[in-house]
Formats: structure tokens, sequence, C-alpha cells
């Protein structure tokens, strides 16, 4: 059979921005083998397979060059943007909501129309989840990094809203310009902290309008640097909400520039005093 893929660009409303993403909107009869070879052959940091599910309205299944990962933001963002385009979610009566079966269980996702006419979708993630704190020297070490380039007052720790990454903070935009990922290093450190990926971010961003810029980069995945990560902004917001850092219920946060591929996302959480309970990403696609 020959199967159909479309490429979308998330988190940005700008063709060749934001974070490039394989959907495979029909991918019913494909093994894991295969899709797993056909996200290496399309080789963006991830491609999403659509097919039918029994408990929800669609079955979704994510996978990198190298592996499948349970939950992801970006390939959310462009596989509902995707589905929309063709028909499969009709808007034409205005937002509605449906729910995807992933790895880590079913979630709901809004779209609605926004002032542009781009979809606008708005994900769900699962509850977050605190995990590890890392040593701030093996994480400045991995980063290509000082360790003065970290800040001192935050843990680098691990947080999952799905799937588990490494939160870094650092000082600044120019500490994360600086940033030349020490692929043996990150590879070793999240094989030892068991988690997927770094999210290396600062409160200082280009746009004042925005609240973070972030980076993000996971070796073991082949994926040198991801435009910008779904996932990660979740974790990231969570992190930020536990932290006292932002206490906002909705903001704007940046990532992919440095690279190229600027893109844009909004962030929304909801806390009980200091731990986040529900986690929310919001973007277009094209």
């Amino acid at each position: 059979m020959e199967y159909q893929f479309k490429l979308v660009d998330a988190f940005t409303k700008t063709r060749y921005a934001g974070n490039p993403c394989g959907v495979v909107s029909h991918a019913e009869g494909l093994s894991d083998a295969q899709m797993q070879a056909i996200a290496r052959e399309i080789n963006a940091s991830e491609t999403a397979f659509v097919t039918p599910s029994t408990v929800a309205d669609f079955r979704v299944r994510f996978f990198t060059p190298a592996n499948e990962v349970p939950l992801a933001g970006h390939p959310t963002i462009a596989t509902m943007h995707a589905l929309a385009e063709e028909g499969r979610i009709d808007l034409s009566t205005g937002a509605r909501r449906v729910h995807q079966e992933l790895n880590v269980g079913v979630l709901p996702v809004d779209l609605s129309k926004d002032s542009d006419g781009f979809t606008r979708v708005v994900m769900t993630q699962a509850k977050p989840v605190f995990g590890a704190i890392l040593d701030r020297d093996a994480c400045a070490a991995a980063l290509g990094l000082p360790l003065d380039a970290l800040r001192d007052d935050l843990p680098a720790q691990v947080v999952s809203t799905g799937t588990p990454q490494a939160m870094i903070p650092v000082r600044s935009l120019a500490a994360l310009r600086s940033v030349k990922p020490n692929v043996a290093l990150m590879g070793a450190l999240e094989k030892s902290g068991g988690f997927f990926s770094s999210h290396a971010f600062a409160l200082e961003t280009l746009d004042p309008a925005h609240r973070t810029h972030a980076r993000h980069f996971a070796a073991s995945s082949g994926i040198a640097e991801d435009p910008f990560t779904g996932s990660a902004t979740g974790g990231m917001g969570a992190y930020l909400w536990k932290y006292g850092l932002i206490r906002e219920p909705s903001f704007t946060v940046e990532q992919g520039h440095i690279i190229g591929r600027p893109g844009i996302g909004e962030v929304q959480v909801e806390g009980i005093g200091d731990e986040p309970t529900v986690v929310r990403i919001a973007g277009t696609a094209i």
C-alpha cells in the first residue's frame, strides 16, 4: 500500500518556521517497525501516525527518528491541524473538543478558529509529575556551559506531563546562545536520569511580551535540537508554577529563534498552592 504524509509546521503561522512534523493521517495497517522506518526516513524530530480508536476519536502514536515517545506536544498541534484541514474534525459550526488515545491514556484536545482563520489547538497534558533532582555540574557539562551559566537558586529537575524531561534553568539568553551540547555526555545523562530529553530555558526573552525562551535537545533520540517542544513546554509550565516563577494562568513562550525556526506557544497552568494540577499548551500550525 501507499501512505501519504504531510509536513506540518507547528507553533507558527509561517511556513518553514516553528517545528516541522510528519503526519501520516491514515496509518492503518502499518507495523511498529514500519512506523519507525517512516519516521526515520521523514527525519523530522517527530512523526505522528493516526489510526482508529475504540476509546477516543483518534489513536495517535509519535516516533522520533530513533524511538517512540508516549506524548508529544508539537506533533499534537500538527496532527490536529492536519485532521481539521482534511475535514475529519469539523469546525464549520464552531469550537470542538476531541479526544486522542495516546500511550499515556486518553487526553482531550480543544480546537477553534482564531481571528486570522488558523486552527487553534489546545492540548491538555497529563498531570505533572516531578522526578529526580539532577546534578548541576553534569547538566552544565552536557550543555557545554560553565556551571555559573546555570541558575544556582533553582534545581535542574526531571518533570513529566506525559514524557519525562529535564528542566534546566539558565541565567540568560546569552547563556542559551552559548549552549554547545556534548552528545555523549547528554546521552549518558538521559540514561542515568531516566528521562527523554533536556529543556534549557531562561526568563529573559527576545520579545518582552513573552515569558521564557528555551532550547531543547534529545541526544538519545537522534534529535540534535528541537525547534519548539510542546511536551517540554508543558513540563516547563509546571516547573515555573511549582517554584513560584510564573503564576499567571496563561502566558506565551518562545523557542527556536536561535536556530532560525522561531516558534511561539501559549501555556495554561492551574494549580493548588505550589502544586500544578493541570497544564495545557496551545498553538497554531501551517
